[in-house]
């Protein structure tokens, strides 16, 4: 990736053909060692190729992969009826809490009164 990336910022400079020295001075400036064997290989599958051709192409094959968001996933299963009911009853106690809380904060005078 990080071979491709540094091609398309020559690329987006103006070099319409960087070579595997220009990809290896990219990296380089920024400390990152290329690999030679990659950087090779991305060179002869990129050679003589047009980048907005193959940017291009590739949204094109993009779009047509679905990217999920069909709706969230399948709901937890179910517990058990018992433990359903204990899980309610659980919650309801610390509603009330609440309630008396929220009655204790008004005591007949106010904070800044």
């Amino acid at each position: 990736m990080k071979h491709l990336a540094a091609y398309l910022l020559l690329g987006l400079g103006g070099n319409t053909s960087p070579s595997a020295t220009d990809v290896k001075g990219v990296l380089e400036s920024v400390g990152i060692d290329a690999d030679e064997g990659r950087l090779e290989k991305l060179i002869s599958e990129l050679e003589g190729k047009d980048l907005q051709e193959l940017i291009t192409e590739g949204s094109t094959k993009l779009a047509s992969v679905p990217s999920g968001g069909s709706g969230g996933g399948g709901a937890a299963a179910a517990p058990a009826a018992g433990g359903a009911a204990a899980a309610t009853e659980e919650e309801k106690p610390a509603e009330k809490e609440e309630e008396k809380e929220e009655s204790d904060e008004d005591m007949g005078f106010g904070l800044f009164d």
